[in-house]
This record gives structure tokens, C-alpha cells and sequence, in this order.
């Protein structure tokens, strides 16, 4: 028999949602729900759109996939007759001949039926956002009365518009402040927040001092996992009327978290972790990495190990994301290949206990020589033979996934990414680009991290010491073509992510002529980047659904 359940008891579902897979979310709702019950709740509370999965994107536009996630929704309130009363997050049809078709919603399952409707007010349409292209905002206070207590029900963006903590904020009309005067006693959000860097502490703050401001126990339930190219993190939090938390999630993991709303104490919370950059990063990339193959249906994937930082961290992380026994490194020397670069690669296989395999590309490359020599005539060599050899490394990949059924990992990092230190149809060959949006300074401190945190020596000592090279040609560094790492992502950081413009960052004492040269590569490489693999987005700013540039454009160095 089920314990007594407490009203003011609610479970936050914390639960990593397939986009599409209606069974199969269904399922891991109501086991989560089943265990929150178990546990004395007296309301269960999944993420944002649970029960399709977010982001869903387009499927949305398809009646039918939303007509069978209402179908769904029915047989899973069937299914927890006899538990608890559950929120479901799920998209509505507009029943309106005027506005979007859908309206983001979460309802109330509860004795075997789906009951009371709650929707999302504020849609977002910002970086990876484009809710407006769907969904109706709805206007209006929605309160959940349950066991004596008046909760007001948000969706994620509803909470991130308040007056007193935003400078600046997006939004005419606080969906929260609306909920308060109606008599909320409380507020329960239902989020898919993706994780960027650092965003977790901000996000911590504000829930925090929302609590404070209105008097009020505040409660956010957040999906982890990865679903394409985003990566959220769980973390639900819950807080009481003083602001001080009483409930914190795992990170980047399952978890079934209770907030007892009557209880104002912290006893038995666990203690808020101090997150380094380096560790919060690595996490994200090796969730993403996981659930990236997996949900797309690989169980393997092929690297190619250069020998340098970037082949490093990305096989490291396959290694942790995927088990060393699923991930294949490839070595592929080339005449211009150090002896060095090539053990480091064998070492770093050996430290992760994956598979190796070598095919030098001499005989390809002189292959092409001879196939392009009539074509080429008179012209001398430049950077075509060095595009060249990253191809064929990119064919030679390409088809070892073919043939293995393995997805293949592209290695380049966000660096290279912006100014186009990258080979279409090369180095860019493969399905998951896993440290795109990692800039090339933070990945040297990741691998630092890793190798400190591990006990041991993962990374090569000397793949982090010598200097970054392709090695497409005799004696070739990074920074015979780019500024030094430090000074070029400190540019990027400030372009990229704090949108500033050559002025600006000439005046905070960069050299004019270095940055003019690397907004005009910037701005150069859009072409490339709309043809790259997905990246993992792990900054607030990165090359992916978010990013949203043209192509054929005016412009470049002063922008």
C-alpha cells in the first residue's frame, strides 16, 4: 500500500526525455512519479514539453504527433489512477481560428483522468529559442489548488523577467507577479533550461531572490540530458519564503528531488558545490556525447588522434561518454607527421584503453599528386595539397564509420571554428562536433583538470607543452597564421559572446591590425560553419541553432 501522501510535499521529476519518443517518455514519467510517490509527495511535476521531448522543433507542425501525445497523455493518466496527482508538460492545439496553433502547457493527471490546463506566457525567441514559431502565449494567472495550498503553475521563461533582478528585461508583463496577486502561495516552474557555463549559480540567484521578494516557497524542475546539439544539466533546486534552498537535484544526472514547501529548514539538503568551469564543461561534454550517439543509434565512434590537445580531450571524453571499448582512434601520418605527435597519440590510446589502428596517407597523397599533376601545371604548391591531406584523413574516417556502423567524432575546437583554421570535407568530416563551442585555451585547462583530477597522467604531458600544429606542412605552428591562443580567444570572447565590436576591442588595448584581421576571418568562415557537424553548446554564445548569421554578407573587420 502507498504511505500517506503530503499536499505540500512535490516532487520535481527530474528526467532525461527523448524528443519524439511518446512511449517511451511516458515510461519514465510514470516510474519517476511511482518513486515520488513512494516517497510521501503529494504532486509530481515533470520538465517543460516532458512528454515530446525538447526541444521537439518542427515536429511540432505535424497534428498528428500532437494529437498522439494527447492520446499518451490520456494512457498515462490511466496508468497513475491510483498514484499521485502528476503535471505533464506537452503541447496544446490552439482551439482559435486567430495565433499560433499550439500553446506550450503543462496539465494535471490525476485520478485517471487529464484534468486542469496551465500555459506558458512568455515565449522565448533568443539564441537557440524559437517558441513564437509554434506556440500561442497565454495571458492570465493559473493556480493549481491542492491540499490547502495555492500554487501558481510557470513555464521556464515565465520566471526569467523579473523587474528587480534583470537590468534590462526582455519582457513587458512578469507571469509571476500576476500569479502572486491572484493568491499564489507558492510557485512551481516546469523548465528545460540548456546548460551553459556558470549559468547554473545566476540561475540559483535569481530563483533565490524570487523567493525573497514575493514571500513565497518557490519550486524549478529542469531536464538533463542532451538532445542534440543542447546539454541540460537537471540541478532542480527548490527554495523556501526566505529564499534559502531546501531541495537541490543532481547535476547531470536522474533524480526524483521532494520540497517539502511547509518545511523552512535546510536539514539534509546537501551543500551547494563550488563548480569549476573545467568540471562543469567536461560533465556537459561527456553527457552529450553519450546521449548524442545513443539517441541517434550508435554504440561506437571513430576519432582521429593527432597527436594534438584537441584529438586529446575529445578521445578522453568518447572514452568516458561511450566506455573505452566502443571508441576506435585513428592515426594517420602523413610524411610531415612528427614521430613525436605519433606516440603521443599511441600513449593517450594506451592511458584510455582504446583501440588504435594507423593508415598512413603517403600513398593517397602521392595518389592526388599524380591524378591533379595535369591540372596543376605551372602552379605551385600551396594550401590546396594541405587541404588535400586533411581530406583524405577525412575520407579515410568517413569510411571507417560507414563500415563499422560507428559515428565518427570531428575534433576541432571553437577557435578553429571561428576564424576557419579548418578543412571542409576534412578535419570537418563527421556527425558530432564534441568541442566546438570549447575555446582552445579551455581546452589546455580541461585537460589540465582532467590529468589533476584523475590522479594520473591522462593527456600527455607533451601534447600540452609543444606548440599546436597541423602538421600539413615542414615546421607549420598554429601561430604562423593565427595570434597566440590567449590573445585570439580573449578577442573571440569579446566579439562572440559580448558582441563587441573592432572599436571597442581596440580600445580595451588589443592591436588594431590583429583584431580587423580577425573579425575579417570571423566573418570569412560563416560558410564553413553552416556545413560543420553539431557542436555541444556549452557557452552562452555558441556555432550552433543558435548562432544565426548569413553567409553572403557586406562587412566583417568593424562589425
Amino acid at each position: 500500500m502507498r504511505p500517506p501522501v503530503n499536499a505540500v510535499k512535490i516532487a520535481l521529476l527530474q528526467i532525461n526525455p527523448l524528443v519524439g519518443d511518446l512511449a517511451g517518455n511516458a515510461s519514465l514519467i510514470a516510474d519517476a512519479a511511482c518513486e515520488a510517490g513512494r516517497r510521501g509527495a503529494g504532486l509530481a511535476v515533470t520538465p517543460e514539453l516532458a512528454l515530446v521531448g525538447y526541444l521537439p522543433r518542427d515536429l511540432l507542425l505535424s497534428s498528428a504527433f500532437v494529437a498522439r501525445s494527447w492520446e499518451t497523455a490520456a494512457a498515462l493518466a490511466g496508468r497513475l489512477a491510483s498514484h499521485l496527482p502528476v503535471l505533464v508538460g506537452l503541447p496544446e492545439p490552439n482551439p482559435s481560428d486567430a495565433g499560433r496553433p499550439l500553446f506550450n502547457t503543462a496539465v494535471l493527471l490525476h485520478e485517471g483522468r487529464v484534468g486542469q490546463r496551465f500555459r506558458k506566457g512568455l515565449l522565448p525567441t533568443y539564441d537557440v529559442f524559437d517558441e513564437d514559431r509554434y506556440f500561442e502565449p497565454y495571458h492570465g494567472a493559473q493556480l493549481l489548488e491542492l491540499g490547502g495550498r495555492r500554487l501558481g503553475i510557470s513555464i521556464c521563461e515565465d520566471i526569467w523577467n523579473d523587474r528587480d533582478f534583470w537590468k534590462r528585461r526582455r519582457y513587458h508583463h512578469d507571469p509571476v507577479e500576476e500569479l502572486i496577486r491572484a493568491g499564489a502561495d507558492a510557485i512551481v516552474n516546469l523548465s528545460a533550461s540548456p546548460f551553459s557555463v556558470g549559468k547554473h549559480e545566476r540561475r540559483e540567484e535569481m530563483l533565490s531572490s524570487m523567493a525573497r521578494k514575493h514571500h513565497v516557497p518557490v519550486v524549478y524542475v529542469n531536464q538533463f540530458g542532451g538532445n542534440d546539439d543542447l546539454v541540460f544539466d537537471g540541478r532542480s533546486l527548490g527554495f523556501n519564503a526566505e529564499g534559502t534552498p531546501i531541495a537541490r537535484g543532481r547535476s547531470f544526472a536522474a533524480d526524483v528531488v521532494i520540497c517539502d514547501l511547509d518545511d523552512a529548514t535546510t536539514a539534509g539538503l546537501a551543500p551547494s558545490v563550488a563548480a569549476s568551469p573545467e568540471w562543469e564543461i567536461w560533465e556537459a561534454l561527456v553527457l552529450g556525447t553519450r546521449d548524442y550517439v545513443r539517441k541517434c543509434g550508435f554504440s561506437s565512434a571513430v576519432i582521429g588522434l593527432s597527436g594534438g590537445i584537441d584529438s586529446a580531450l575529445t578521445a578522453a571524453v568518447a572514452a568516458d561518454a561511450l566506455g573505452a571499448a566502443h571508441v576506435l582512434g585513428v592515426l594517420m601520418p602523413s610524411p610531415y607527421s612528427s614521430r613525436g605527435s605519433i606516440d603521443d597519440s599511441l600513449q593517450l590510446a594506451a592511458n584510455l584503453g582504446i583501440q588504435t589502428l594507423t593508415l598512413p596517407i603517403d600513398p593517397a597523397m602521392r595518389a592526388m599528386d599524380a591524378t591533379l599533376a595535369p591540372a596543376f601545371e605551372g602552379l605551385g604548391r600551396d594550401v590546396t595539397e594541405e587541404n588535400i591531406q586533411a581530406r583524405i584523413r577525412g575520407n579515410l574516417l568517413m569510411a571507417l564509420s560507414n563500415k563499422r556502423g560507428a559515428l565518427l567524432l570531428t575534433t576541432g575546437n571553437k577557435s578553429e571554428l571561428s576564424v576557419g583554421y579548418c578543412t571542409l570535407y576534412g578535419d570537418m568530416s563527421g556527425g558530432l562536433a564534441v568541442i566546438a563551442d570549447v575555446p582552445k585555451t579551455m581546452v589546455y585547462r580541461i585537460a589540465r583538470w582532467l590529468n589533476d583530477t584523475r590522479g594520473k597522467t591522462v593527456i600527455p604531458e607533451s601534447t600540452m607543452t609543444k606548440a599546436p600544429s597541423a602538421e600539413l606542412r615542414p615546421d607549420q605552428t598554429d601561430q604562423d597564421s593565427l595570434p597566440p591562443y590567449e590573445i585570439l580567444d580573449d578577442i573571440l570572447l569579446r566579439h562572440i559572446e559580448h558582441h563587441q565590436p573592432a572599436d571597442e576591442i581596440i580600445a580595451a588595448g588589443f592591436d588594431a591590425e590583429t583584431v580587423r584581421r580577425v573579425l575579417r576571418m570571423v566573418r570569412l568562415a560563416e560558410f564553413k560553419r553552416k556545413q560543420a557537424a553539431p557542436g555541444l553548446k556549452v557557452t552562452d554564445r555558441a556555432f550552433g541553432t543558435g548562432w544565426r548569421m548569413p553567409i553572403a554578407a557586406q562587412g566583417g573587420s568593424n562589425i
